[in-house]
């Protein structure tokens, strides 16, 4: 496999705060590399640096002149131009490309990617679409690395789902920054994770997210054995340190150095080990009724589209109901009607007396960018807040969500994404709720907090509604689904694995259909030639069509043998089978174009 990056001794600080120091690895051809990491360990950092967007402190990423890097940060604007203008726009003014191969190259990709309407304005497009987009935009100038800075964030299940095939089936490296761990374990074949646990920082494993998981373990586990075999060492030689001096002037220096190292290296592996969690724990009021809420025969429209009609299902204490659908099916809605900041228009939704509900919007409440974070934390005046009829003092609470006092004066806005997230969810905290209603909760929070916030629902007493577009958390938190968008919107699953086989069974009864369609259509109509082509152009548009199925075929094998386990035995091999599966890509690609430029004709 080809080296595409060679990242030698980076290092990267802010201010006094060291982001990672001494990081130094490789990324080869065909590497999906998932990176994760604790909010604020500079992942996103990383991959400015690694995109040319920022400078290092010290260290090197070296890469050949050849090799092109594209970039999709976490947010993207796009200006009040069509999707096609943006696709063209992103080729450089003084390419070698011509405008028909780059309009060609245009329409190939916006197909592949869904979009059925080139002349879309792209600021109209919804979250999802725009990140699509954004993907998009990278892809028409054939990078051969791709670096994706959070690209599930914001979007929906079947957002997810498209961007997980569509990565797990590139011809080009990538590195993604993620914290869906069942995205990360489809999408990717190698892991790296930064965090200072590690020596150096960093730590790499080969295979998806479970693999990765069983490694870490491991490593983990040989560095605490470590410890404390070391430990002992540090004992002996301290014993021996504390002897009078007419006794070790008998001894040699070396070991008196040897036992400061001992010391030293035992400090580290300590100071290693220290990792912080979020202490994330809900509080619930205590209300022993077994009937929290009611939904009766529930309706909602929006326009003339109907998004839900039917619903019946009662919370009660313990209920944690998932809430699931693709994008436009009303989960939103559903939970602003049981908060009741909407009105249905049939049905009813009926609250035992005295019920808190506490909604936690996927927007959530805007927080001023230059109020402190002492001001954000607390949300009023004051140093102190009240958690479970308690009274505590600012600095102990910030220390909760992995804040440093010192920090406490910083504005909000200098905050990353999940510590923003962090505070959110500390001022939801303060507030007692028989029923939380949750939107989308797992926005920007690294793996670590994702996995206390876990913990902390299964332990709530109360019931709760949610809506993520992460997998893993749905599987580990509900039990019972509400599938919105089905045939029949009363309908509930006992998990989110039989939601999933019951929209494949779906997916197979469209796509035999559809195809029953084609056929008939095939059949009934001729294919009608343009008048426009040349004898020799129509028969090249008639075989064209055989030829990429065939390399299709010849590239789905060649992947086939290159992902083979045996295939790393042989690496004279596997370099040649990477070479003929790069070649063949490229005539694959050519065929396309050339299509795409007889269909232009037709």
């Amino acid at each position: 496999m080809t080296l595409l990056l060679s990242i030698q001794s980076l290092s990267k600080s802010f201010g006094s705060r060291q982001l990672f120091k001494e990081l130094s690895f490789g990324i080869f051809s065909h590497d999906k590399v998932g990176l994760i990491g604790p909010n604020g360990s500079g992942k996103s950092t990383l991959l400015k640096i690694l995109a040319g967007l920022e400078d290092a402190d010290e260290g090197n990423v070296v890469r050949n002149r050849s090799v092109r890097v594209g970039y999709v940060p976490q947010e993207t604007l796009f200006p009040n131009i069509s999707i096609k203008e943006v696709l063209l726009n992103a080729f450089p003014e003084k390419s070698h490309v011509s405008m028909l191969e780059r309009e060609t190259k245009t329409m190939i990709i916006l197909s592949k990617f869904g979009f059925a309407d080139p002349a879309v304005l792209a600021n109209s497009l919804s979250g999802g679409w725009q990140k699509r987009l954004a993907i998009a935009k990278e892809l028409v100038l054939d990078p051969d690395i791709l670096l994706l800075d959070e690209p599930t964030n914001h979007l929906d299940l079947e957002g997810v789902l498209w961007l997980e095939i569509f990565l797990k089936n590139s011809s080009f490296a990538f590195i993604v920054i993620s914290h869906d761990r069942y995205f990360l374990e489809h999408s990717t074949n190698k892991m790296m994770e930064l965090d200072k646990t590690y020596p150096k920082g960093i730590f790499l494993a080969d295979g998806a997210y479970l693999q990765f998981l069983e490694k870490r373990e491991e490593f983990l586990s040989g560095q605490l054995q470590q410890e404390r075999s070391l430990n002992s060492k540090v004992r002996r030689e301290v014993e021996w340190l504390k002897q009078n001096p007419k006794a070790r002037t008998t001894k040699s220096s070396s070991r008196i150095q040897e036992a400061n190292r001992l010391i030293d290296e035992l400090n580290d592996l300590k100071t290693r080990h220290k990792s912080g969690k979020s202490q994330i724990d809900f509080s619930a009021s205590k209300k022993e009724s077994q009937k929290l809420l009611t939904v009766t025969n529930l309706s909602k429209t929006m326009g003339e589209r109907v998004l839900f009609s039917e619903i019946n299902l009662i919370l009660s204490p313990g209920m944690r109901l998932g809430v699931v659908g693709l994008n436009g099916s009303g989960k939103t809605t559903f939970l602003k009607l049981l908060a009741g900041d909407l009105t249905p228009d049939k049905g009813t939704i009926k609250i035992a007396d005295g019920i808190k509900i506490i909604y936690f919007d996927q927007h959530r409440v805007q927080i001023q960018g230059d109020l402190s974070l002492r001001r954000a934390l607390v949300g009023q005046e004051g140093d102190t807040v009240t958690y479970r009829g308690q009274s505590i003092h600012i600095n102990s609470w910030c220390k909760r969500f992995l804040f440093t006092p010192d920090r406490l004066d910083l504005p909000f806005q200098h905050l990353s994404g999940g510590e923003k997230a962090r505070v959110h969810i500390a001022r939801l905290m303060l507030q007692p709720a028989d029923i939380l209603l949750l939107d989308e909760p797992t926005n920007d929070l690294d793996i670590a907090t994702l996995e206390i916030l876990e913990q902390s629902l299964k332990e709530f007493p109360g019931a709760i509604v949610l809506i993520s577009h992460d997998r893993y958390m749905l599987d580990q938190i509900s039990n019972v689904i509400l599938g919105l968008g089905t045939e029949s919107d009363s309908e509930l699953f006992a998990d989110y694995r039989q939601w999933e086989q019951y929209q494949a069974l779906k997916q197979q009864e469209k796509n035999i259909l559809l195809k029953e369609e084609e056929s008939k259509k095939k059949t009934s109509a001729p294919v009608e030639r343009s008048k426009k082509m040349s004898f020799n152009q129509k028969r090249e548009w008639e075989q064209i069509e055989g030829k990429i199925t065939t390399i299709e075929e010849e590239i789905a094998k060649l992947q086939k043998q290159i992902h083979d386990p045996n295939a790393s035995l042989d690496p004279l091999k596997l370099q040649k089978l990477c070479e003929e599966l790069d070649e063949k890509q490229k005539i694959h690609d050519q065929l396309y174009l050339r299509w795409q430029e007889l269909e232009l004709l037709s």
